[in-house]
C-alpha cells in the first residue's frame, strides 16, 4: 500500500507545477483535427504565443483548466504505475542474476504498471481532457464539451452513457501508457544505474535522479507522443446518443484518418509542449519519488534499528 501512495502523492506534487503545459499541449493536440496544413485557422502560432492566447481568450486561471482531475488522474495512474514498478524493484523482478538492470524485464514490468493505471485512471482523463480543450469561440478547438467541473462532467456522462461512457477512450489509453510507462522507466532506471557506476555525480545522488529524468523525457516524448495525439482525440470526440464516437471508431480507425488527412505531422502536433511538460514532469515525478522512497527507507531502517534495542 505504501508504494502506491508514494508514486501517486509523487505523481500530484508534479502535475500541479506541470499542469499548465497539459493545457497547452491539449489545445496544439486538438488544433487542425483532421484537416490538411494551410487549411484551418491557427490559434496557437507556437510554444510560447498558446500561453499568451489562451490567458487573452480565457483568463491566466485558464492556464490551470482540468486540475482537480488531473491530480485526481495522476493519483490512480501513477499511484499505480510508480507502485507497481516499486514493488516489483523490492522483489528483484526488473534485475538480472548478477543484480544489474534488465532491459526486458524492465519493459514488460513497466507496460503491464502503465496499462493498469491508465485504466485506473481513465474517467478523470476523460473530463480533465474535455475541460482543458473548453475555450472561448474565438479560439476554440476540437469538439467543445461544456462541464462547469470535473464532478458535473462525470455525472453528466455517466447519465448519457453509463459505466462504460466513463471508460470511453480506454483502449487508446492502454497503449499510449504501455509504451510511454516502459519507455519512461527503463530509460530512467538504465541512466541513474549507469551514472551511479561510473559515479559521474557520486556526491550529488539528486543530480542522478534530475539528468536520469531529463533523458527519460525526450525518450518518452519521442516514443508517445504519436499515441498522446490519438489518444486526446479519442477521448475529446463528440459522440452519438448511443456514445459512438462522431469522427472515430477506434484507434487504428484514429490513426488512418491522422495519417491520411494530417501526415506525420499530424502526430506530433504538440510536441514541443508535450516534452515542455514531461520533461519537468519527469523530473519532478522521479525527484520526488526517490525522495519520498529515501524517507520511507530511512523510517523502517530506524523502525529495526528501535526493534532490536526493544528485544
Amino acid at each position: 500500500m505504501m508504494e502506491f501512495l508514494i508514486g501517486g502523492t509523487a505523481a500530484i506534487a508534479a502535475g500541479f507545477f506541470t499542469n499548465p503545459l497539459e493545457v497547452v499541449k491539449t489545445r496544439f493536440q486538438l488544433q487542425g483535427e483532421l484537416q490538411s496544413r494551410g487549411m484551418y485557422a491557427v490559434h496557437y502560432k507556437n510554444f510560447f504565443h498558446a500561453f499568451y492566447a489562451v490567458a487573452k481568450a480565457d483568463g491566466i486561471l485558464a492556464l490551470q483548466k482540468g486540475l482537480v482531475p488531473a491530480l485526481w488522474y495522476q493519483l490512480f495512474l501513477n499511484g499505480v504505475r510508480l507502485g507497481t514498478y516499486q514493488f516489483a524493484e523490492k522483489r528483484n523482478w526488473t534485475v538480472n542474476k548478477d543484480g544489474s538492470t534488465s532491459a526486458s524485464k524492465c519493459i514488460v514490468v513497466g507496460a503491464v504498471a502503465g496499462c493498469a493505471g491508465a485504466f485506473t485512471g481513465s474517467p478523470f482523463y476523460l473530463v480533465k481532457t474535455h475541460l482543458q480543450s473548453q475555450a472561448a469561440t474565438g479560439v476554440a478547438v476540437g469538439h467543445q464539451h461544456g462541464h462547469t467541473s470535473m464532478t458535473k462532467g462525470l455525472i453528466s456522462i455517466y447519465r448519457q452513457h453509463g459505466v462504460l461512457g466513463l471508460w470511453r477512450g480506454v483502449l487508446g489509453a492502454m497503449p499510449r501508457a504501455a509504451i510511454g510507462s516502459a519507455t519512461q522507466l527503463i530509460s530512467f532506471s538504465t541512466c541513474k544505474e549507469y551514472l551511479v557506476q561510473y559515479k559521474v555525480f557520486q556526491e550529488k545522488p539528486l543530480l542522478n535522479t534530475f539528468v536520469s529524468s531529463m533523458v527519460g523525457g525526450i525518450v518518452i516524448s519521442v516514443c508517445m507522443t504519436p499515441f498522446d495525439v490519438v489518444m486526446t482525440r479519442l477521448y475529446n470526440q463528440g459522440v452519438d446518443a448511443e456514445g459512438r464516437g462522431l469522427l472515430y471508431k477506434g484507434v487504428p480507425d484514429c490513426f488512418i484518418k491522422i495519417w491520411k488527412k494530417e501526415g506525420l505531422h499530424g502526430f506530433y502536433k504538440g510536441f514541443v509542449p508535450s516534452y515542455a511538460r514531461l520533461g519537468p514532469h519527469t523530473v519532478l515525478c522521479f525527484v520526488f519519488w526517490d525522495a519520498l522512497k529515501s524517507i520511507e527507507h530511512d523510517y523502517h531502517q530506524k523502525r529495526n534499528k528501535q526493534n532490536r534495542k526493544d528485544s
